[in-house]
């Protein structure tokens, strides 16, 4: 029978060496899986992080494995390349950092034996992702294993998959359920014994067979019904002879789903509206070595804010992770790193990784798309080898998997006439208006007009979020960087997206914050902090409330703003969240009123006189929070951005006048405002098809875009244009900017 050791235990690792070590040195860390040697580097800013080859080794004497014909290394996660060395001789090579991959060692094998893995996150031309907004964390960072077999042994060598495929069909009120099996030499008086059992493990149905497939019929099927129901069946496939040789398990759901262009997602033929969150697979000071545990909070904080939907981006997920989908019902978006920027060197690598993608979570009834990429026409979207690219993909997903549709996320700018975009079976967009850019009431008007021009495509919103840390204010403006706006933002998104049924899904980007190095943005560099959680779990943005307001039915109500105490203003606004239809607010015991809100939002205005204790109480639900008068701003809540050359604090603004605070598109619709920019604004703003030096390709959506931010946000993103702009240039633009009269509004 196959056994499984773990081989997760003390190795020895260095980032020091030059060449392949022949023996364990003993100056090198020890470590243990999982591992990454980016959980520093890679989340503190200054795009430093460290990437390039480092060796981990382990030593094993042949005597502690269990006796058995065949011995495969197995490694669940090594990013980005890894080569496999046993004993000095260099075994394999695998390209792509986020699936399994397995090496057979058995004729390497000698008494006393040395692994060595070398591990590569460097940058290259021929592997995905290389550039994306997130760390590419190196590592071995997932477990490693050692399985034993019989010679005869259910495969281990294709794709890293597990040697099983399980294809439900429902059939009215019963599911045929076809069985495949994947087996290496097998041989003369050897059969299959095929079982099929019910979550409590009772015998569904079981079959002996000599063919590697067989088909059952379960009767009154029990379906899979996302979080409503995430019903399990497990089937088990024995390899007998005189004995069992081997087995494969495999659990699978019975559920049928369509993508519906006008009525979103359906579910076993009821309408399911799918409303979720991106996620990230990595964490504060672990970087993407994640324990089951961390994999498990990181899914019941999904759940609690009441999702129903994860686009699992951009990569492969731990199998771990969408077990925990399978379990709790989740639906899910899952997808290989070919991401921001196409490359024609790189067209074996999208295909290997989509082949293991496939391959080793095709049993899954979570799964429902494959993502075929994330916002790869940046540098345009008429690049014949990158359409090529994603028409093999497609057809290649189809062959492998007829029973999932496919997708593609696509960056904001992509014209709705692209030729890209009719690929894919369904379409969905990433778009932050509202945040970089634009405001948030254009969202959902643009998705009207696609699906408009598009009936027949089903349309969906793959991101959308805004930044918020610890910083306040009672004036919340876009780019501020505040947990007010960032709620703000999310409220009117919410009302927008959730009440346009046509949409086939909807993720928030991002579930948690998460590290990217190359980030200086916010306070806090090495982070994208759009997330509804902060990197560490430990705190959940208000945002995360007006989510569970929406989705969530369990009984609560949250009080928003509990780490914004002083207040300077007389009077102040308070937002409280709640699924429940009635919210009554107490300063120090005395009620405020009570509030009704269909869109589960209630705002209060409330005194701000010396200290107060606020209360919200919606039937048994309390939550409370503290509030404080001050006569001055209490600057522990302002933005202050770390290596910023001018913050929007220190601008001067002269009232009825712009600004460097004020938009750019703004300023352009008046003749003063395009005089001063002059050659400045050709740079920054290229004429429709030119390209910027950061890969945009510029077209109508892209200079609206642009003209959403202001001046001063504008120029701390120009450097990817090569624009460098001082302190002492922008205080210079400022002041003629002061200079010039707003137009009166009309």
């Amino acid at each position: 029978m196959r056994k499984i050791v773990n081989f997760n235990a003390k190795w020895a690792f260095t980032k020091m060496a030059t060449e392949v070590p022949t023996e364990i040195c003993n100056k090198w860390d020890f470590v243990n899986l999982p591992h990454s040697w980016n959980a520093i580097d890679g989340q503190d800013g200054g795009n430093d992080y460290y990437r390039g080859t480092a060796y981990y080794a382990k030593m094993l004497d042949k005597m502690d494995l269990p006796e058995a014909d065949r011995y495969y290394l197995e490694i669940n996660g090594a990013n980005s390349s890894a080569d496999v060395y046993l004993n000095g001789k260099k075994l394999a090579h695998h390209d792509g950092g986020y699936s399994t991959w397995r090496v057979d060692i058995t004729d390497k094998l000698e008494r006393e034996n040395l692994f060595v893995v070398a591990v590569d996150n460097s940058a290259n031309q021929t592997v995905y992702p290389q550039v994306a907004d997130f760390t590419f964390y190196g590592g071995l960072y997932r477990d490693v294993n050692i399985i034993c077999v019989n010679e005869s042994h259910f495969d281990l060598d294709c794709c890293g998959g597990p040697g099983i495929a399980v294809t439900p069909k429902v059939c009215g009120k019963d599911a045929e359920v076809e069985v495949e099996v994947y087996v290496t030499n097998m041989k003369e008086g050897q059969k299959f014994v095929y079982t099929v059992y019910d979550r409590e493990e009772n015998v569904i149905a079981s079959v002996e067979s000599t063919e590697t497939k067989a088909t059952f019929r379960i009767n009154d099927v029990h379906l899979w019904h996302g979080r409503r129901d995430p019903y399990l069946y497990c089937c088990e496939v024995e390899l007998v002879g005189e004995d069992v040789i081997d087995s494969v398990c495999t659990r699978f759901g019975c559920r049928s789903f369509k993508i519906d262009p006008n009525n979103g997602f359906i579910l076993n033929g009821e309408e399911y509206p799918l409303r979720g969150v991106s996620r990230h697979q990595d964490r504060w000071g672990v970087g993407n070595a994640l324990t089951p545990e961390q994999h498990r909070e990181d899914m019941e904080l999904i759940c609690e804010v009441g999702a129903t939907t994860i686009r699992l981006a951009h990569y492969q997920h731990d199998q771990y992770f969408y077990d925990l989908c399978d379990e709790y019902g989740m639906i899910v978006w899952a997808e290989i790193p070919y991401i921001s920027q196409h490359m024609p060197t790189a067209r074996e690598n999208t295909i290997s990784q989509m082949r293991e993608l496939i391959v080793q979570n095709y049993n899954h009834p979570s799964i429902v798309v494959w993502g075929l990429s994330n916002e790869i026409s940046m540098k345009g979207d008429e690049d014949p080898d990158l359409l090529e690219n994603h028409r093999i993909l497609n057809d290649m997903c189809h062959e492998m998997d007829a029973t999932r549709p496919t997708t593609i996320a696509v960056v904001s700018p992509c014209s709705i006439e692209s030729p890209y975009i009719q690929i894919p079976d369904v379409v969905s967009y990433n778009h932050y208006f509202g945040w970089y850019g634009g405001d948030t009431s254009m969202n959902g008007p643009w998705f009207d007009r696609f699906h408009e021009r598009w009936s027949d495509i089903p349309i969906g919103c793959s991101e959308y979020g805004c930044e918020a840390l610890n910083w306040h204010t009672s004036n919340p403006t876009q780019g501020d960087y505040t947990e007010e706006y960032q709620a703000y933002y999310h409220e009117e998104l919410i009302k927008q997206l959730f009440s346009r049924k046509y949409l086939w899904a909807t993720h928030v980007w991002n579930m948690f914050d998460f590290g990217a190095d190359a980030r200086s943005e916010g306070g806090e560099n090495g982070q994208n902090h759009k997330g509804l959680v902060t990197f560490d779990r430990k705190y959940k943005k208000d945002s995360f409330y007006a989510y569970k307001a929406w989705l969530s039915t369990d009984p609560f109500v949250h009080l928003c703003g509990k780490r914004y105490i002083d207040r300077v203003e007389d009077v102040t606004k308070v937002t409280v969240y709640s699924n429940q239809p009635e919210v009554e607010l107490f300063a120090n015991g005395v009620s405020l009123g009570k509030k009704t809100a269909a869109d589960h939002f209630f705002y209060f205005d409330v005194p701000n006189v010396g200290e107060q204790t606020l209360v919200a109480v919606a039937g048994e639900c309390r939550d409370e929070s503290k509030l404080r008068k001050v006569d001055t701003f209490n600057e522990d809540y302002r933005l202050k951005e770390k290596g910023a050359i001018l913050n929007w604090f220190d601008i001067t603004e002269v009232e009825g006048h712009f600004s460097l605070n004020d938009k750019m598109g703004e300023i352009l619709d008046t003749a003063q405002g395009k005089m001063l920019f002059g050659d400045l604004l050709a740079k920054i703003m290229p004429k429709e098809g030119d390209k910027t030096k950061g890969g945009f390709d510029m077209n109508d959506s892209m200079m609206q875009m642009l003209g959403g931010f202001t001046v001063l946000r504008l120029s701390g993103m120009i450097g990817m244009m090569g624009i460098n702009l001082t302190k002492e240039d922008l205080l210079s633009l400022n002041a003629k900017l002061n200079k010039i009269k707003k137009p009166n509004k009309k």
